[in-house]
């Protein structure tokens, strides 16, 4: 267990500061929720219904959406788009797919290569993409998550006022649910980009996501 702690240490720590963030967010939502009930003169609920809600759902989903995008096109754009001085960038020159030696796939895998890296055809195009395709797959559904359970408590909103309920597709087409959406994207993509640059000037001596403390500025692609 304790090699296990070890070697998953940064997977752990996440997980269990996910968790608690998690879980004090639903108190948080919960005490906020009933606070609003009590000002609408309406009737308060347990922790476990508003958990359950698509009040919180919607609270987390358009978070994890925005975070899975920023995941989705760093992964992309790094493949193309180059950084100069960043060790987030790949060096100039080596922008691309690269080559399959340089990618160890086919008969340039060694032995500890994945199986899938060497057998060719649609399991290595897949393989190749996984990551990709994974985080892709993650925002698609966190974003289509968000957006179902918006609409089921935008509509619980207007039953409560006494109007009409509107479909999915027109609650797309809403100023309001793009506000939300755009108001976690921007600050995404402002957050990797300050990092991109950041970086280049910048260090945190021990950290793979800076460069060595006493790397040039220009030196692109070098973890410390």
């Amino acid at each position: 267990m304790r090699r296990f702690a070890t070697d998953n240490g940064l997977s752990i720590a996440f997980g269990l500061l996910f968790l608690a963030a998690l879980a004090l967010q639903s108190i948080a939502g919960w005490h906020s929720y009933n606070a609003e009930q009590i000002e609408h003169h309406e009737q308060l609920v347990s922790w476990g219904r508003y958990v359950s809600s698509s009040s919180f759902a919607v609270a987390v989903l358009e978070n994890w959406q925005s975070e899975y995008l920023q995941f989705t096109l760093f992964i992309l754009l790094t493949v193309w788009l180059l950084q100069r001085g960043s060790p987030e960038s790949k060096e100039p020159g080596k922008e691309g797919r690269e080559s399959e030696k340089e990618q160890k796939l086919g008969k340039h895998a060694d032995a500890s290569s994945p199986p899938w890296a060497r057998v060719g055809g649609l399991r290595t195009l897949v393989f190749s993409n996984s990551l990709l395709i994974l985080m892709a797959t993650i925002w698609v559904l966190s974003w289509l998550g968000q957006s179902i359970a918006g609409v089921a408590e935008f509509n619980q909103q207007q039953s409560a006022h006494g109007e009409g309920a509107i479909s999915w597709t027109e609650y797309l087409t809403r100023a309001d649910f793009w506000e939300r959406t755009l108001q976690n994207w921007q600050s995404e993509f402002l957050a990797v980009g300050s990092m991109a640059i950041f970086a280049v000037y910048l260090r945190q001596r021990g950290s793979p996501e800076s460069k060595p403390v006493g790397a040039s500025h220009a030196a692109t692609g070098v973890e410390g």
